[in-house]
C-alpha cells in the first residue's frame, strides 16, 4: 500500500516515514501543500497523512480541494492544533481522522488500518481470499491453517493480491505498492517476490495472466 505523507517538520517527517516503511508501506514524503495537491492529482494513494500548517498551501486547502474533486481517499490530519474546535473543523473539512502531535507511531499505524477498512467497507480485521488469510495488523498470513513466514515485501505483494480478489495486478501496480519515490526498484523485484510467494503458498495459488499481471486463484 502507498501513503502520501505531507509534513514540513523534517525530524517528525523522517521518523514517520521510516516507521511506515518498516510497517510495510511505500511512502512518498512531501513538505509543501502545493506539492501535495499535485501529487494527489497524478498518483494513486491508499491513505494521505496531512499536516494542517504547511508552506505553499495549507493542509486545510489541500483537503478542501481533494474533497471538492469528489475524492474519497482516506485522509488523516496530523497536527499540533489540539482544541476541540480545531478537531471539529478538521473533521468537517473532510478528514477521516485527526491525530494530535506528538502521537504514538503504533497508534498511527492502527488508525491508518482502521481508515482503510472503513474506506473499503471491510468490517473484519482479517482479510481472506480463497485459502489465503492475512492480518494487516500483525503482518501474518496463512494458507488454510498453515502460518507462512514472509518478508515485509512478500507480505505487501500478497496483501495487494488479496485485496484485488482475483483481479490481475500488473507489475507496475505492484511496484507502486512496494516502492516510494526515493527507493530504487530492481528490474526483476516483483518477479522475485512472486517466485518466493509461489514457493510458500503453492505454485498453483498465484496465476500469471499474459500481458495483465498476477492474480490469486480463487
Amino acid at each position: 500500500m502507498r501513503i502520501l505523507l505531507v509534513e514540513d517538520d523534517v525530524s517528525l517527517g523522517d521518523a514517520v516515514a521510516a516507521w511506515l516503511r518498516l510497517d510495510g508501506y511505500a511512502v512518498d514524503w512531501l513538505t509543501r501543500g502545493d506539492q501535495a495537491e499535485l501529487a494527489l492529482k497524478t498518483h494513486q494513494y491508499d491513505v494521505a497523512l496531512l499536516d494542517r500548517g504547511l508552506p505553499g498551501q495549507s493542509g486545510d486547502a489541500v483537503l478542501r480541494a481533494l474533497r471538492a474533486h469528489g475524492s474519497s481517499l482516506p485522509v488523516l490530519m496530523i497536527t499540533a492544533r489540539d482544541t476541540v474546535p480545531d478537531k471539529i473543523e478538521g473533521l468537517d473539512l473532510g478528514a477521516d481522522d485527526y491525530l494530535v502531535k506528538p502521537f504514538d507511531l503504533a497508534e498511527l499505524s492502527a488508525r491508518i488500518r482502521a481508515a482503510i477498512r472503513r474506506h473499503r467497507q471491510m468490517p473484519e480485521t482479517f482479510l481472506k481470499y480463497g485459502a489465503v488469510t492475512i492480518d494487516p495488523a500483525t503482518k501474518q498470513a496463512w494458507v488454510d491453517d498453515t502460518l507462512l513466514v514472509l518478508t515485509t515485501r512478500e507480505f505487501s505483494v500478497l496483501h495487494a493480491l488479496v485485496l484485488a480478489k482475483g483481479r490481475p495486478q500488473s507489475r507496475a501496480q505492484l511496484e507502486e505498492t512496494l516502492y516510494g519515490w526515493n527507493e530504487e526498484i530492481e528490474s526483476n523485484a516483483v518477479e522475485v517476490h512472486i517466485h518466493h510467494l509461489r514457493r510458500k503458498l503453492g505454485s498453483h495459488r498465484i496465476r500469471t495472466l499474459r500481458q495483465l499481471g498476477y492474480a490469486l486463484a480463487p
